[in-house]
């Protein structure tokens, strides 16, 4: 790619992924910059850059992995030494954006994503480019622009080069949080599509915590509203108020055709996959001769690649975000897409002041 800017550009890497820093400079024709980071007998991390970035424009290219605070620690560091080194601007290159999934509050917790990006505006970040935020509303915690590419139309391209007769396909969501990205990927590729509806084992289920316990009442104040003591309220009479049902979710099913189709189930992630196996099991039971998991991070955490490969699963097909070397090796069922070509495109067009539109052309808010 031709880059012509008043000011050089200088791409910085952690030791997150180096092979899409590499790919991303190889397009860009760019070298990557000469920086080391370590992590000393302590485990604190350590970062030495080795050549000027005063008035540069730095990118620092840092996804997330199973290492996710060494990642996030490695980030910050290297984004306050650019700062403390007056660098013009600090970009952040974040494929897979760290502790996205915890983007809402969750009983007694806190938005840790909320959290992450105090953290990221404190050291020194200008702005952002990640891929398929979980959740989009994760943009607003930012007082910078965060541009939220989208791997779909890679995805996509893959199903229908890779997919044989992809055409006798159906496009399946997990559950009901998937539909609408389900919906999008249907639409494009004009085929049908089923919802896994019902319940399922979820990794964060709700305990006992104590709070759904009734209160303590005294059998002499039962008949009374409220018991003053003083400027104190003691006891509430709570016996009126309106029982909330619990849900209760019927068995797994489908609702859809999926008899003697591919089926090709969408997500934005796949961590722990007992959940994408218990599908594929299900699809399989329904009729569907083909299983397919179409996602743009793969984590696959744990023994996914071995639960993988003994499943129904025909294909997991997944974007470089997040290196998977290792799960390659044990699994032959994953596939990578890579979409370095998008990150350097995005960088070219930042680095010059160019319209980020073109990127963004037919996607809509749900992709």
């Amino acid at each position: 790619m031709d880059i012509t800017c008043r000011t050089p550009i200088l791409v910085l890497s952690g030791n997150s992924h180096p092979e899409l820093t590499k790919l991303i400079c190889q397009r860009l024709d760019v070298p990557i910059a000469n920086c080391s980071v370590l992590h000393n007998t302590s485990r604190e991390t350590q970062v030495e850059i080795k050549q000027t970035v005063r008035a540069r424009d730095v990118y620092i290219v840092q996804t997330g992995t199973k290492n996710v605070n060494d990642d996030i620690m490695e980030l910050l560091i290297l984004a306050y030494a650019c700062k403390t080194s007056c660098a013009r601007s600090i970009v952040g290159v974040i494929p897979y954006l760290p502790y996205c999934k915890q983007s809402k509050m969750r009983k007694r917790g806190c938005v840790v994503s909320r959290l992450l990006a105090d953290m990221i505006q404190k050291s020194g970040f200008t702005q952002l480019i990640t891929m398929d935020l979980r959740y989009k509303e994760i943009q607003g915690f930012y007082s910078f622009p965060v541009d939220n590419l989208r791997a779909s139309s890679y995805l996509i391209q893959y199903i229908r080069e890779s997919i044989p007769d992809y055409r006798n396909s159906v496009i399946v969501s997990k559950n009901a949080n998937s539909v609408k990205r389900a919906s999008s990927y249907a639409e494009r590729l004009q085929l049908p599509l089923a919802v896994i509806h019902g319940e399922e084992k979820l990794a964060e289920h709700d305990t006992d915590d104590g709070r759904t316990s009734p209160p303590l009442v005294d059998s002499g104040t039962e008949s009374i509203t409220s018991l003053h003591v003083g400027s104190r309220i003691t006891h509430i009479d709570v016996h009126n108020l309106p029982v909330l049902i619990p849900k209760e979710k019927p068995p797994l099913h489908v609702v859809g055709d999926v008899g003697g189709k591919i089926a090709i189930v969408v997500d934005d992630l796949i961590d722990e996959v007992e959940s994408y196996v218990s599908v594929a099991e299900l699809l399989h039971d329904c009729g569907a001769y083909k299983v397919f998991v179409v996602a743009t991070h793969g984590l696959l955490s744990k023994d996914a690649p071995q639960l993988i490969q003994d499943s129904y699963i025909d294909e997991v097909i997944v974007t470089n975000t997040v290196p998977h070397d290792v799960q390659k090796l044990q699994c032959s069922k994953i596939r990578t897409v890579d979409v370095s070509v998008l990150f350097a495109e995005a960088i070219r067009r930042i680095h010059n002041r160019e319209s980020m539109s073109y990127l963004f052309r037919h996607i809509t808010t749900t992709d």
